[in-house]
């Protein structure tokens, strides 16, 4: 499984780099703190499969890294191959970036 850092997240969202970030947390979860990505549960992944691109790269984002590894798998079933997990995922990104940010 491809894995990028919070760091590296950052840098591609300060670079205008094209990409889609798919939140998978729940949608009360994704109410507290987000990162502007798309919120598909991670039950729904699969069924909105079709709105997930293949043709860019598409990073993968919960609580701590664990349901967004599951969706990637769920994906990569599918013939997803430009998946990536972000390591830590909010809590990270809340511990590195921005320590006032709520996360449930």
């Amino acid at each position: 499984m491809n894995e990028i850092t919070v760091e590296e997240l950052k840098e591609a969202m300060d670079s205008g780099k094209e990409f889609q970030l798919v939140d998978v947390r729940e949608p009360f979860e994704y109410e507290v703190s987000n990162l502007g990505g798309v919120n598909i549960p991670l039950g729904s992944v699969t069924l909105e499969a079709d709105s997930i691109p293949t043709d860019i790269p598409v990073y993968m984002l919960c609580r701590v890294g664990r349901r967004s590894a599951a969706a990637i798998a769920q994906l990569e079933a599918l013939g997803y191959d430009n998946l990536h997990n972000i390591v830590g995922g909010i809590t990270e990104w809340k511990n590195t970036f921005d320590p006032e940010m709520p996360v449930y």
